[in-house]
């Protein structure tokens, strides 16, 4: 897609924008939270919720217009595109002025799984558009899905899929540090500072880890047997990895 002209003050942007990718329930939030205590900038975001004990970290008006870019295009969340994914002249204008707004922070963040289906757009936006993703086991996401939602096994391992491929597309295209939410929690967190070292992030003013075990729920990744292509998927994601 392409984004028409804007006029000047359209123009004003943050200096960097990091957008945090990954499937629902895949531990995206933690990794949010964590670059968040460690310097990058969310805006309004959400704070605790039912599913999230320190919230899922979401601006909520990142996630409305996502949610109105899949609606023009025929889809939703749970519902992820086939095609092309259009942008709207007022989509556009609205993303234009949601970064504007934060055009005084030098590295702005955020976090919605639903940017995956939608992030052709996010990148005209911005072009120098940042990732960093994160991915978790299939068992382990159909069993939140089903908690949260009551989705299917069968509607999250296509879910699963939908979103996941669309992450490994972009890391194909320009490869970013992706995480892996089933690492145990020294791990994950030893690879998350990593990770905030390489952006110029760094927690040292507040040694406490913003990720904890008891925030991640549904850890059991045994079960049926995954379907060919997710499982093939999966693989090459934890190939990916750090």
């Amino acid at each position: 897609m392409t984004v028409e002209a804007a006029n000047p003050v359209d123009l004003r942007m943050p200096a960097r924008v990091i957008g945090v990718l990954g499937m629902h329930r895949s531990g995206t939030s933690c990794l949010t939270g964590s670059l968040e205590e460690a310097g990058l900038a969310l805006g309004e975001r959400h704070t605790w919720n039912p599913h999230n004990l320190k919230g899922n970290r979401e601006n909520q008006r990142i996630v409305d217009l996502n949610d109105a870019v899949l609606a023009d295009n025929g889809a939703a969340w749970d519902n992820p595109p086939s095609g092309t994914v259009t942008w709207r002249v007022e989509r556009i204008e609205a993303g234009r002025a949601l970064l504007a707004d934060h055009a005084d922070e030098p590295m702005f963040g955020f976090k919605d799984p639903r940017a995956l289906l939608t992030l052709d757009g996010w990148k005209a936006l911005f072009p120098k558009l940042e990732f960093v993703g994160i991915f978790r086991h299939p068992n382990a996401v159909a069993r939140s899905l089903d908690k949260r939602s009551s989705i299917s096994r069968g509607d999250a391992m296509k879910l699963w899929y939908a979103y996941n491929s669309a992450m490994y597309r972009e890391y194909r295209l320009n490869p970013f540090p992706i995480l892996n939410f089933d690492d145990d929690e020294d791990t994950l967190d030893r690879k998350i500072v990593s990770v905030m070292a390489d952006m110029g992030l760094s927690r040292e003013d507040n040694d406490e880890r913003f990720y904890s075990a008891e925030l991640k729920n549904n850890v059991d990744v045994d079960g049926p047997s995954l379907p060919w292509k997710v499982g093939r998927l999966y693989k090459k994601l934890k190939k990916a990895g750090l």
